[in-house]
């Protein structure tokens, strides 16, 4: 499916942080629909604070977060839900519930902000999970999953209320190199024949480079964007001495002063 290049949201000089102090300093960029979208950058740059300011988990020091052109910041009420109602979210761990078999962690979203019968939410949760390649495992209970199948029905749940968007944070974090890329392929299919916007923070330079329409890179030392675009030409073109090293797995150099200027 193609993607329309209709933006879905806008982040317009986002200023986030906690307790008086600034992690992300006025950062701009657009997510257009269809398309991977990857928040990259090494550990502590503010990935997953950025994610939550995005999901309105946070309200941001200053700025605005647009989806659709609704601000997600002074929406309230009715038009709040509906603009979270179009996003789904699956958190680093999986977050399943354990006391539930999976299929009814998928139903969970269903059950609670639907009216629909049970037979419907269960018909509906199946097919999310058979979407994930877990259709056999709907009666098991999570400790009884692989880490990556963890992940699967994780983003099965994430699906239950057809959001147009998906959110992941670090995906492939404790996954083994062949279960890393069998996400990847599914996050790929679920973009490419069903047409959802992934917006997906991680550092996994493996995935980034096989799912990653267009990325945008994070520097804490900044507090801001130095590199945005696709991320085979940054990692072939770039200049900015920071983009090189995460991208070529190189150790910076000791004493290295702080850049200024973000790439696109």
């Amino acid at each position: 499916m193609e993607q329309s290049h209709e933006t879905v949201i806008e982040v317009r000089n986002l200023t986030a942080g906690y307790h008086g102090a600034v992690v992300l300093d006025r950062l701009n960029f657009d997510v257009q629909s269809g398309e991977v979208f990857v928040i990259l950058g090494g550990s502590g740059c503010g990935k997953s604070t950025l994610l939550k300011h995005m999901i309105g988990l946070y309200p941001p020091m200053d700025g605005a977060v647009r989806f659709r052109g609704q601000d997600i910041v002074t929406s309230w009420g009715e038009e709040r839900l509906a603009i979270l109602r179009q996003f789904g979210v699956m958190y680093q761990q999986g977050a399943l519930f354990g006391s539930m078999n999976v299929l009814d962690n998928v139903r969970l979203p269903l059950v609670e902000f639907t009216k629909l019968p049970d037979s419907a939410t269960e018909l509906i949760a199946r097919m999310k999970l058979g979407l994930v390649g877990l259709a056999a495992f709907a009666e098991h209970m999570p400790e009884e999953l692989s880490g990556g199948m963890k992940k699967r029905a994780a983003i099965a749940r994430a699906m239950a209320l057809d959001p147009s968007i998906l959110f992941l944070d670090e995906p492939s974090a404790g996954l083994d190199p062949i279960t890393s890329a069998e996400l990847d392929r599914l996050v790929l299919h679920l973009s490419r024949d069903l047409g959802i916007t992934f917006v997906i923070v991680t550092h996994e330079l493996p995935s980034i480079f096989a799912i990653a329409d267009r990325v945008i890179m994070l520097d804490k030392r900044t507090r801001g964007i130095i590199a945005e675009g696709d991320p085979a030409r940054l990692r072939d073109e770039s200049k900015h001495p920071w983009v090189h090293q995460f991208f070529h797995r190189e150790a910076a150099a000791i004493g290295a002063g702080p850049g200024t200027e973000a790439e696109s």
